[in-house]
C-alpha cells in the first residue's frame, strides 16, 4: 500500500509542476518544448515495452497497455503537429515557382 501512496504523490507532484512550468513558457519556444516532449513520450514508451519483460498481474498489464496506447498517441500527435507548424515555415510550391519566374518580385516581399 505504501508504494502506491508514493506513486500517487510522485504522480501528484509531477503534474503540479509540470503546470507551473510549462504555465511559464513564452510563445516563442513551444515548438522547441513540443519537439522535447515528443521525445519523453518516446522515452515512456520504450520504458512501458521494457517494463512488460517483467512478470506481473493482467490488472497491471491492462494499466501498462493503457499508458503505453496514450504515450503512442501523444508521440504520434506531437510529430503530426510539429510537422505541421514547421510546413508554415516553407515556401508554397506557387510562392517558390513564382520567385523563380520573377527574381525581383520575390526579394520585394
Amino acid at each position: 500500500m505504501s508504494e502506491l501512496v508514493i506513486m500517487i504523490s510522485v504522480l501528484a507532484a509531477s503534474f503540479v509542476i509540470g503546470y507551473f512550468l510549462i504555465s511559464r513558457v513564452p510563445p516563442l519556444l513551444h515548438t522547441p518544448l513540443m519537439s522535447l516532449t515528443n521525445a519523453i513520450s518516446a522515452v515512456t514508451l520504450l520504458g512501458g515495452l521494457i517494463l512488460f519483460s517483467a512478470e506481473t498481474t493482467v490488472t497491471e498489464k491492462i494499466l501498462g497497455s493503457v499508458a503505453l496506447a496514450m504515450a503512442a498517441f501523444n508521440l504520434v500527435g506531437g510529430f503530426v503537429i510539429t510537422g505541421r507548424m514547421a510546413g508554415m515555415f516553407r515556401k508554397k510550391p506557387d510562392q517558390a515557382r513564382k520567385a523563380e519566374m520573377n527574381p525581383e518580385q520575390g526579394r520585394q516581399r
